[in-house]
């Protein structure tokens, strides 16, 4: 499994990051779809899982993610790979 951030920002109401997941078979696709916290939606190059924030808790918005912006998002990449791996093997 590989996760990448595909997105991330904010818009009119709230604070998101767009995580992009391959390397799954269809099985753990499904099984991911519905267990996982946010919005997941399944297209042809991988899944596209986006999950909102209170501006508070946005990983992205200190000022030590806007000056090593790469590592905060390296860091949320891992958890978010952590996280949906422990999804995959609570089923």
């Amino acid at each position: 499994m590989k996760v990448e951030i595909f997105d991330y920002g904010s818009d009119e109401t709230n604070y998101y990051v767009i995580y992009k997941v391959t390397g799954l078979d269809l099985d753990e696709q499904e099984r991911l779809q519905g267990n996982v916290e946010g919005d997941v939606d399944i297209k042809n190059d991988g899944i596209y899982i986006t999950t909102h924030f209170e501006e508070k808790y946005y990983p992205f918005g200190s000022d030590a993610a806007k000056c090593r912006i790469e590592d905060f998002i390296a860091r949320e990449e891992i958890e978010m790979t952590v996280y949906l791996t422990s999804v995959l093997e609570d089923e």
